[in-house]
């Protein structure tokens, strides 16, 4: 089941309110503790600080007012983004600790905020070759009993059939694009580096898709989160599916836009 992106979003602005409370808090106890002070120097200081606060929080709330606007109109718009990534970025721990203090749990959080990072990428509407599209999977998704290290070169599949790998596999050979099996943030890191795609299809867990969204900014990365009926990190799987969407969104994405306005279902075509 999917995560609501309002969920992410609805934390932003408690914790924007939390910060701005502190703040107030802070301020009024400053100013009262100087009232004697006979230092003008001091107050100075701290009106400067206070004011610069001030304008920060205001960016931050005008970021969070853009990412609202843009997915409620359905329209991107590059500033407007900007902000509010910038603003996604400066209070998502504050998210993460208030949302824990009211029950949610940090995954709940994690994949309501994939969720809307996938749809300000949809918004973005770009189009992107196929050999700039990067397949980025994890190395759990491999059968764990296979001998075979992928890892290094995702050739070294034998397709047997046993995992998701193969149909991943099955892909790249349908779209033309790249695949690479990550073991965690520091390889998948390289293997963008490596590769220099315009465009990502991250499958991972909430944590790690999470953390690789962040540290791409501004890469375009649509993130899918992994099945775990083994539990975590063993013979996971992913609905392939939603991952020949992914690469079809790059791909063709007026086409897609234009028969969802007119209200009818993208079908893919597949054999998987």
């Amino acid at each position: 089941m999917r995560i609501k992106k309002r969920l992410f979003i609805g934390l932003l602005i408690l914790s924007l309110v939390f910060i701005t409370a502190v703040l107030a808090g802070g301020w009024y106890l400053g100013w009262y503790l100087m009232a004697n002070n006979e230092i003008l120097f001091n107050r100075i200081l701290l009106a400067l600080g206070i004011f610069t606060l001030v304008i920060i929080l205001l960016l931050i709330a005008l970021g969070i007012v853009g990412l609202v606007l843009i997915i409620w109109r359905g329209r991107n718009q590059s500033l407007l983004q900007r902000l509010g990534l910038m603003a996604v970025n400066a209070l998502f721990p504050i998210a993460l600790a208030l949302g824990s203090r009211l029950g949610v749990k940090q995954a709940t959080i994690k994949a309501s905020f994939i969720e809307m990072n996938n749809q300000l990428v949809r918004l973005r509407g770009l189009v992107v070759k196929p050999d700039k599209i990067l397949i980025l999977a994890p190395h759990c998704l491999q059968w764990s009993g296979c001998p075979h290290k992928i890892t290094i070169d995702a050739n070294n599949c034998r397709r047997c059939g046993k995992c998701p790998i193969h149909n991943l596999h099955y892909l790249v050979d349908k779209y033309g694009v790249a695949l690479a099996v990550a073991t965690g943030g520091t390889l998948a890191r390289h293997f963008v580096k490596q590769y220099h795609p315009q465009a990502v299809v991250a499958i991972a867990c909430e944590r790690d898709l999470t953390s690789g969204i962040q540290d791409t900014q501004p890469l375009a990365v649509l993130g899918i989160l992994n099945e775990r009926p083994n539990g975590p990190c063993l013979d996971t799987q992913v609905n392939l599916k939603r991952v020949e969407e992914a690469i079809q969104f790059f791909l063709y994405p007026r086409m897609i836009k234009e028969s969802q306005m007119q209200g009818e279902s993208w079908h893919v075509e597949s054999s998987i």
